[in-house]
């Protein structure tokens, strides 16, 4: 038996939403960081969409709602002059929108989270190194007085940033560069009277190249801003050796930008003159671009900065990194308790390594010609960003999309619809609702009497094949009559999921656990779907 059944490394906003998964799941885990406390800084700070959609699923959102602000789009402006605003709009049945929270506020609720769920972070623990076999991980950790501690794991997770010791002791790859600008943020406050909830891109552009730059995200509060903008010339680390070449993140070393160096900036780019003021932190940093060429091996897996960095062009890195968690900690929770097929574990790199290429190939484009050169339809453009369009399709758990239809294909994001019923409640809800559980969750529709009858026999033996872990609701026709079905019901009053996932009498859809569509038949079956779980579930 092993110490405990997950350890992970770091206790950013992704270990956290990580560590914060597994406990919901009843899986024991410990969290260890090397830091001796959370950083006060405002690293991260744009939450998406989906990110928002994710928390949902693991009840974190109500805090994140009431601690957050809308980030309503970008005010772009070029030597002076408005160049563009671009709205953060989205199709209604989206359920959120854009945020913007600090990253220490963000670490701050989840690690409240884990907290009230049993857990705890233990800081200023540092992983020295470990070792694997076919049955455990053996971690050795430096604790806070200096000795140090030997302990067994069922599975190890590095999610411990840029440097991460997880992927240089797998001896992974790391591909990449670094971009050779060097950047200053600063968290103020600003008195100028631009809408709030815009972000603000200020550049000065001579012979087609920008040669001074301002980036400014709201935050909570006043006009509270985190900017970013070159680095002048006394402030420069070029000279500083990086980390075996990975050059990304924070850099210390030297001064603090100062106020004073913020205001020369916003005197000469801030679209109307404005003043700084109650700077509450500053620093240097530098922007990089890799890719590790593994995202796991055997029973140690990596997750957000340890896995990919990128340019920060769309608030895609955090956010990427807690769809990394969310997908990998369904898996090993399947594989602690002996559910898992063989080839699970193995889809988490065949899913979300194409993503953080993408990723960063994405940002790196956006960084040198800025999301507005974009070829794409604004649309298309905005919900990406959001990253509403990431999808599994070809996943070797995804079944293939066989025939043509309308709706969501599997792989792809299941959509949210609202409109529905329960005979018991007075109020419509929505099919995130439904979709809250921890485990794969079968859609059956109907919309006659006679498509019910085989459905209580067909989730009987799709919960068996599944170990037991799978919810199943029939979602029918507004006058469907369900007398003497003994399965959850609950009807679709305004026809939304009928349209949304194109579903017709007979259809099966299967959601699995981070909210992606897995399965879809248009005349579902008992073996269909055990045949499904086949590729997810151990038989």
């Amino acid at each position: 038996m092993a110490d405990v059944e997950v350890l992970v490394v770091g206790a950013g906003p992704v270990g956290l939403t990580a560590a914060c998964a597994l406990r919901r799941r009843g899986i024991g885990c410990r969290i260890v960081d090397r830091l001796p406390a959370r950083q006060p800084y405002a690293k991260a700070v744009g939450i998406q969409p989906r990110t928002l959609e994710i928390w949902d699923r693991m009840g974190v959102v109500r805090e994140v709602l009431a601690a957050a602000v809308p980030l309503r789009g970008q005010l772009l402006y070029v030597n002076g002059a408005q160049q563009a605003r671009i709205e953060l709009t989205l199709p209604p049945e989206v359920p959120y929108r854009f945020a913007a929270l600090p990253q220490n506020d963000t670490e701050r609720i989840l690690e409240d989270v884990l907290v009230r769920g049993g857990g705890r972070v233990e800081r200023g623990t540092e992983l020295v190194g470990f070792e694997q076999d076919a049955d455990e991980v053996r971690a050795e950790l430096a604790l806070p007085s200096g000795a140090r501690e030997r302990i067994s794991a069922g599975y190890l997770l590095g999610c411990d940033g840029a440097h991460s010791i997880v992927r240089k002791a797998l001896g992974f790859g790391f591909e990449g560069a670094a971009l050779p600008e060097e950047y200053m943020l600063g968290d103020v406050e600003v008195d100028w009277e631009l809408p709030p909830g815009y972000a603000v891109r200020s550049m000065h552009r001579r012979d087609g190249h920008t040669d001074d730059l301002l980036v400014c995200i709201p935050l909570p509060g006043r006009n509270r801003y985190r900017m970013s903008m070159l680095v002048p010339p006394e402030l420069s680390r070029a000279q500083l050796p990086g980390d075996e070449g990975v050059l990304h993140g924070l850099e210390g070393g030297g001064p603090a930008p100062g106020l004073e160096h913020l205001q020369a900036v916003l005197d000469r780019l801030a679209p109307q003159p404005a003043t700084a003021s109650r700077l509450r932190w500053s620093s240097v940093f530098r922007i990089g671009h890799r890719l590790v060429d593994h995202y796991g091996a055997h029973r140690v897996f990596l997750a957000g900065d340890a896995a990919h960095i990128h340019p920060p062009t769309g608030a895609q890195g955090m956010n990427t990194g807690i769809q990394d968690a969310c997908n990998l900690a369904w898996k090993v929770a399947m594989a602690v308790r002996s559910t898992a097929s063989a080839q699970l574990l193995r889809s988490y790199d065949a899913e979300r390594r194409p993503v953080g290429e993408e990723v960063v190939q994405r940002t790196v484009r956006h960084a040198a010609e800025g999301v507005q050169a974009d070829p794409d339809d604004p649309s298309t453009v905005i919900r990406r960003e959001a990253q509403l369009l990431v999808n599994y399709r070809g996943s070797p758990i995804v079944a293939p999309d066989r025939p043509p239809h309308q709706g969501p294909a599997p792989g792809d994001r299941a959509p949210d619809c609202g409109g529905l019923r329960f005979d018991l409640t007075a109020f419509p809800s929505r099919l995130f609702d439904l979709l809250r559980g921890q485990e794969h969750t079968v859609l059956l529709y109907a919309d006659h009497p006679e498509q019910l009858v085989p459905y209580g026999e067909l989730v009987a033996s799709a919960r068996s094949a599944a170990h037991g872990q799978l919810d199943a609701w029939v979602i029918v026709a507004p006058h469907t009559a369900t007398d003497g079905l003994l399965l959850p019901v609950v009807r679709d009053a305004l026809d939304e999921f009928r349209q949304r996932y194109g579903a017709a009498g007979g259809a099966g859809f299967v959601v699995r656990p981070d909210g992606y569509l897995g399965l879809r038949s248009s005349q579902v079956s008992g073996p269909e779907l055990v045949s499904y779980l086949a590729a997810t579930f151990r038989t």
